[in-house]
């Protein structure tokens, strides 16, 4: 009986000639991944070009170097301050750089996603993509509807082969091994004198995912760009929020976004609920962040109640509502001269620590008139401790409102509001206002604590500290391609899996009858890689149709024990190159 040789080494095996030719044919088809040319300029006029153009484009090669490019484009995104996020960083920027911020804005990389360079990559390697996955998915789809080649002529040819002579008829032996692959989940059928059976095509199915999962993602981080919407609002406990352009803080959304596109629904902050850590290592940490919230979907919906907190957002259709931020608005009364409120509201004012020490401006518009009658504009600089702990007066020492003091810094005059300059309602323009002075013309400043009063000098009013309500930040965010990118994001973790860990194969079992007159059994395998699967794979198929088929009993020696338990040691098949 011949030397079993199911443990060569499929990297030391290598044909010649009309050999060479045969295992081509065998292991044609193994994959659809395209025949990379040579990059050599063509001769064929324009439309020459333009083939050759695609074929390049179209090439894996380039379709890697593109995906590439678009990671190392989105670098700068992520460094540098975007217009599209924020304008604020953006002018910063420039101020701080007036050499770089010129260059940077030349080369488009204060707007890196929208600009040309970006999009060129991102349409390019689209294409690319879409150019090599439509002729692969054709080409699979008819390798499925085919079957799998028939058996070379010289079966000791190939990378992992063995033999063995057996009583049993050859039609016997092909409807065992036909019916032992088919077990085995290969697809398999009766070709000549040969079983063709093929295994692992979730392999090229798990590539072909993957790159299409790669396409679903480009287009839905488009789609999420172009309609995509953002915007912020800052409510007070009691306050609600329509989604309407008008109600938003602020807002910006992509280049195809329409006010129609928004989705219809409001909502009111109910109440917010913040508990911290109050000893240990962690002291001031948020335990409970949380806003309770009635909402509404569409123009006539039934109320309902939620509860949002950090990164557990409402979600309503396309929109989520997140919980961004937290801080105190005090309630402020202010009163003229003759004793009549011309404010009464809480003013949010803005943290500037972990212990949430806020500051903010309350600024009298209208309405206010001094002792003498005349009509002013009133702006009040407000310093809020939710904690307050003496010795400690420039800051709190918790973020909760244990001890909460207020202090106000009271001026008159013009607030500048009606120049058509936009001024921020944090900011007090101190230009054309004058700070109340006391008896030895001082600036007025007091602390008030919850319930307490300041007096304006000269009998110009008074301010009053009525209590403290908590506000909340939301930002809503609308972008529909999301849900479509995280499936595409899952799609190619397991499309990437199946191809790298999945592999395809070919096995040919041949039975025919030999010169003296007993069958001849030979079995060999053939996979797309180099690997020791196959090898072992064919062992251990041997071994099983040894069993029903068993050697002759003329046989030089027992192959049962090298058949069913192959050596990965075992030299090659004859007449194999062993270089």
């Amino acid at each position: 009986m011949s030397k079993n040789t199911v443990g060569a080494d499929p990297g030391e095996t290598r044909a010649a000639g009309a050999d060479s030719q045969e295992l081509s044919a065998a292991g044609s088809q193994l994959s659809t991944a395209p025949v990379e040319t040579l990059s050599h300029a063509p001769a064929l006029g324009v439309i020459g070009w333009l083939r050759w153009f695609w074929r390049q484009l179209t090439s894996m090669r380039v379709a890697l170097l593109l995906l590439l490019l678009l990671a190392l484009g989105a670098i700068p995104g992520s460094l540098i301050p975007q217009s599209g996020q924020d304008i604020t960083k953006v002018a910063d920027f420039e101020k701080n750089h007036p050499a770089l911020a010129p260059i940077y804005d030349k080369l488009g990389l204060f707007n890196v996603y929208s600009s040309v360079w970006f999009s060129a990559i991102y349409i390019l390697l689209f294409v690319s993509l879409v150019g090599c996955i439509v002729p692969r998915t054709w080409q699979f789809v008819g390798q499925l509807r085919g079957r799998p080649p028939g058996a070379p002529k010289r079966l000791n040819r190939l990378p992992a082969y063995t033999t063995w002579r057996t009583d049993a008829e050859p039609e016997q032996v092909r409807e065992a091994a036909l019916a032992l692959l088919k077990r085995r989940r290969f697809r398999a059928h009766l070709a000549g004198d040969a079983v063709a059976a093929e295994k692992g095509y979730l392999r090229e199915v798990g590539n072909l995912a993957f790159h299409i999962a790669l396409i679903v993602m480009l287009v839905a981080f488009a789609w999420g760009q172009l309609f995509k919407s953002e915007g912020n609002k800052l409510l007070v406990e009691g306050n609600g929020f329509s989604n309407t352009l008008i109600s938003y803080d602020d807002f910006k959304s992509g280049s195809l976004f329409s006010t129609d596109d928004l989705t219809p629904y409001s909502f009111s902050l109910d109440d917010f609920t913040g508990t911290y850590a109050v000893s240990g290592p962690n002291k001031g940490t948020p335990r409970t962040y949380q806003a309770s919230l009635t909402y509404s979907e569409g123009a006539y919906g039934k109320d309902k109640k939620t509860i949002v907190k950090v990164n557990h957002p409402l979600e309503i259709g396309d929109s989520k509502v997140y919980l961004t931020a937290h801080g105190y608005a005090p309630v402020i009364t202010v009163r003229d001269g003759k004793g009549k409120v011309v404010f009464h509201d809480a003013v949010p004012l803005l943290p500037l620590d972990g212990n949430v020490t806020s500051t903010g401006v309350v600024k009298v518009l209208d309405g206010y008139r001094n002792a003498k009658g005349t009509g002013e504009q009133l702006g009040i600089s407000a310093f809020f401790l939710p904690t307050y702990v003496k010795g400690s007066e420039t800051a709190s020492t918790f973020p909760s409102l244990l001890n909460p003091v207020l202090n106000l810094t009271p001026y008159h005059g013009d607030l500048g509001v009606n120049s058509g300059i936009p001024q921020s309602v944090y900011q007090l323009d101190k230009t054309h206002m004058t700070g109340f002075k006391d008896a030895k013309g001082k600036q007025v400043r007091e602390n008030l604590k919850p319930g307490e009063s300041m007096k304006l000098p000269n009998g110009a009013g008074s301010v009053t500290y009525e209590g403290t309500k908590e506000w909340a930040n939301f930002q809503m965010t609308q972008q529909p391609g999301s849900g479509w990118a995280l499936t595409g994001s899952v799609i190619t973790i397991f499309g990437l899996t199946a191809s790298l860990f999945i592999q395809r194969r070919r096995v040919w079992v041949r039975a025919a009858t030999g010169p003296d007159g007993v069958t001849v059994v030979e079995m060999a395998g053939l996979g797309r890689s180099e690997s020791a699967k196959v090898p072992e794979e064919l062992g251990d198929l041997a071994g099983i149709l040894y069993e029903q088929a068993p050697g002759a009993p003329d046989a030089a020696d027992d192959p049962a024990d090298s058949v069913a338990s192959p050596d990965p040691q075992v030299a090659p098949a004859e007449g194999a190159d062993t270089k």
